[in-house]
């Protein structure tokens, strides 16, 4: 029996988290869980290939949900043009999550779009008899050596983790913590995929394509995201 779906899994935290509502403005608030998308960047940042796809399934929360103000001197691209010519930055105030702990769960799968594949990709796929189950056995070694693509990160870069890798047995999950209802929460911005490297010069890369989870509930300590059509874990 062929299993198109592997589980993976991984432990991080940190001091600070900045999981940024869209809707909160120019005072960024963060939600009080990661999002999709930062789930499965973090996966991403320990080993990340084309030829799969990283599904994130539940986030487990392992230490209390503390806000914290937080005040940065921001000198980033989105400062208005005659403020970057003149090298100045702006102060932005912000709510961020301290103290913060994660157990993330995640699905692999063999990525449905062969034909944006890479060739190296193409050739990787072909002399693979599960794509899923390859990336299932790297990613535990390389998290196992503390091995990564890219620092992985607790929403925002500045905010390195001070631990991630396997599941600590000193961890326990929150599961008396008081249901927590999210209306709406930011599921991914680039929802089309991957994007063969070079295609930004030819106008062809991934557009921009919000996608919002509504009416989640972190339950227990564990907040669950919604499968969409066409996921398969």
């Amino acid at each position: 029996m062929v299993r198109l779906s592997y589980p993976i899994e991984m432990e991080i935290a940190g001091n600070t988290a900045m999981w940024t509502r869209p809707d909160t403005g120019d005072c960024p608030v963060s939600y009080p869980a990661p999002t999709y998308s930062a789930v499965k960047a973090i996966f991403e940042s320990i080993l990340w290939g084309p030829d799969v796809e990283i599904i994130p399934t539940k986030v487990e929360l392992c230490e209390p949900i503390q806000y914290h103000s937080y005040c940065t001197n921001y000198g980033g691209p989105l400062r208005k043009p005659t403020s970057i010519k003149k090298g100045n930055n702006y102060q932005l105030y912000t709510t961020v999550l301290i103290d913060v702990c994660y157990r993330l769960y995640a699905a692999v799968v063999p990525n449905k779009e062969k034909s944006k594949l890479p060739e190296s990709a193409i050739r990787w796929d072909k002399n693979t008899t599960s794509p899923g189950h390859a990336y299932q056995s790297i990613f535990a070694r390389r998290l196992k050596r503390g091995q990564c693509y890219s620092i992985p990160v607790l929403g925002w870069k500045e905010f390195t983790p001070s631990y991630f890798g396997k599941f600590r047995d000193t961890t326990q999950v929150l599961s008396d913590l008081l249901p927590v209802i999210i209306p709406s929460m930011l599921r991914q911005v680039f929802s089309k995929g991957y994007t063969p490297l070079g295609s930004y010069a030819k106008k062809n890369f991934s557009p921009v394509s919000y996608v919002y989870d509504n009416d989640l509930v972190i339950q227990n300590g564990v907040l669950e995201y919604p499968q969409k059509e066409g996921e398969s874990c």
